[in-house]
């Protein structure tokens, strides 16, 4: 499934991000890497989310999120 298919409050474990470079390297700079849980803290309008990584929380529009593959934890 896709991160922007979350529910608020569900855990997610990213398997996959196929992004441009450039935004790939600063999402894992901040600690999204393959393999990392994250939490869907909140949804806004028009797609765009929430998240908490590692205790730190960041707002992620929808088109990086329509383009990270995750699984359920």
């Amino acid at each position: 499934m896709k991160l922007n298919e979350g529910a608020k409050g569900s855990r997610l474990k990213v398997l996959h991000m196929d992004l441009p470079v450039q935004t790939e390297r600063r999402l894992e700079v901040l600690g999204m890497l393959e393999g990392t849980v994250i939490s869907v803290v909140n949804r806004k309008k028009k797609g765009a989310m929430i998240i908490k990584i590692r205790g730190t929380r960041f707002a992620v529009g929808e088109q990086i999120t329509k383009n990270i593959e995750v699984e359920p934890v």
